[in-house]
């Protein structure tokens, strides 16, 4: 059985932590594939809540069946779905199975999704969620009542250090530090002096929590000028798109997983943060070449 992920944040180890995606039905069979391949490669695997705003199996389906195959898993919730009835009642569910990592999010907007139809619910945001998760480790519910059997979360959450403008996000970060949590997970970082500037920030204000930096390789020049372009907190330097663009037809993948490889060396190398968060959705079989590549396997 895997570590618990909780006893890792405590050692100095460099810590490795990957992003499982559900897939659009209820065929699990490739989800326990990659769940198989990456158990035993990384710290824990961290499953997405309708990422996008794309429904999806539920990131409470899979953390079971990591469990179920003997991963670490970490529970991704969203605010954007469900009130804090619904939240509470998921949380003592998952902790009664032995699910005891939880990454509080906000969530994206229901817009940038696949059912623009659906209400947005909202009831709380990232802060409130990190406040409820303490509430039930300390053998309460939010209305105050005293709970049979308390959770015992590590908690984590997300930030975003290339945002532009950074300092709405540096406030927003400020606030769950001081709600406290174990863990950060980056955002996709591409520039490493953003990521150290960041970590700086956090560390004047708790010298403790650990910060993952998120690891998104980009397997082509197109695909990292759109990113630039459309997705909010991304910049992918042009030295980057330049490489990617001059990368012999047919080897983006592998070009990417090189880019993505040395940074994961450097981030280490130069002690930049305490490990690295890698989402390579839709490609999770390719995770074992890039810690590989990276000198981690």
């Amino acid at each position: 059985m895997a570590k618990p992920f909780r006893e890792i944040l405590k050692t100095k180890e460099f810590i490795v932590t990957a992003e499982a995606g559900p897939g659009k039905g209820s065929n699990v069979s490739k989800i326990v594939e990659h769940i198989e391949l990456l158990r035993d490669k990384v710290h824990a695997l961290n499953v997405t809540d309708n990422q996008s705003s794309v429904m999806r199996y539920p990131s409470l389906g899979v953390c079971l069946l990591i469990k179920e195959h003997g991963g670490e898993p970490i529970l991704q919730v969203t605010c954007r779905d469900r009130n804090r009835l619904a939240i509470q009642a998921d949380l003592l569910f998952a902790h009664s199975r032995g699910i005891n990592n939880v990454l509080c999010l906000t969530g994206d907007s229901i817009d940038v999704g696949d059912h623009k139809e659906a209400r947005q619910v909202f009831d709380l945001d990232s802060v409130q969620l990190i406040h409820l998760v303490h509430t039930l480790n300390s053998g309460k519910d939010m209305a105050g009542n005293e709970l049979d059997g308390a959770t015992d979360f590590c908690i984590g959450t997300s930030a975003t250090p290339s945002a532009d403008p950074i300092e709405p996000q540096l406030i927003k970060v400020e606030k769950k530090l001081k709600a406290g949590v174990n863990f950060i997970q980056t955002q996709a970082v591409y520039e490493l002096d953003e990521l150290k500037r960041f970590v700086e920030f956090v560390r004047k204000i708790d010298e403790k929590v650990k910060i993952l930096g998120g690891i998104v390789p980009v397997v082509g020049a197109k695909m990292a000028t759109y990113m630039n372009e459309n997705v909010p907190g991304i910049f992918i330097p042009q030295r980057i798109i330049d490489e990617l663009a001059q990368a012999p037809k047919g080897t983006g993948v592998a070009k990417g997983i090189e880019i993505a490889a040395r940074m994961i060396r450097e981030i280490k190398e130069r002690k930049v943060c305490d490990g690295v968060h890698i989402m390579f959705i839709g490609r999770e079989e390719k995770v074992p070449e890039i810690l590989k590549a990276a000198g981690l396997l």
